[in-house]
């Protein structure tokens, strides 16, 4: 069967970016080929900083590294890929200003985005295919947070937690 056998004839519109982060781990590393391919598709640049073989590496790392390019200013999203997603995830979340999603399937890929203003998507190598990674991503790329105030309200509360975490660590450590 050929690629275009597989894709919907009412495929959803992806605007092209100019610059899209990757990172991926050694699990990730046999999806990270093809994430590459969709990602030419619609960016101008793939800022690559994942791992180039199945050796292990810690995703932590790699997340940081990615997640930096989101802090430089030098894109607006990035794409993680490592075994599950969540791994990846959670490191990333860690990090204040950043929003990322385990995104599965297309339904959270653009409710994360709409609804929470999602900047970072894990995909799991282990759990999808590259036909449903294809989905996944363009469905990422295509949608934008929407300005309905209810959205932005609630993604403000999560800077404002963030913020408040923040200020307890910094708390702490002059006690300490």
């Amino acid at each position: 069967m050929s690629r275009d056998e597989s894709r919907s004839k009412h495929a959803i519109a992806v605007p092209r970016w100019p610059a899209i982060g990757l990172a991926n781990d050694h699990a990730g590393f046999l999806l990270k080929g093809f994430v590459k391919e969709v990602l030419s598709q619609h960016c101008d640049q793939i800022i690559d900083v994942g791992a180039n073989s199945d050796a292990p590496v810690d995703f932590p790392d790699v997340t940081r590294q990615a997640i930096a390019l989101i802090q430089q200013g030098k894109v607006r999203r990035v794409i993680l890929v490592c075994g599950t997603g969540a791994g990846a995830c959670i490191a990333a979340n860690k990090i204040p200003g950043i929003r990322a999603a385990v995104c599965h399937d297309t339904f959270v890929a653009r409710q994360a985005v709409e609804h929470d203003d999602v900047n970072v998507m894990c995909i799991g190598a282990w759990i999808i295919g590259p036909q449903v990674a294809r989905d996944v991503i363009e469905t990422f790329l295509a949608a934008e947070f929407s300005t309905e105030e209810h959205f932005r309200r609630r993604v403000e509360k999560l800077g404002e937690l963030e913020r408040e975490a923040a200020r307890s660590l910094l708390q702490g450590t002059k006690q300490g």
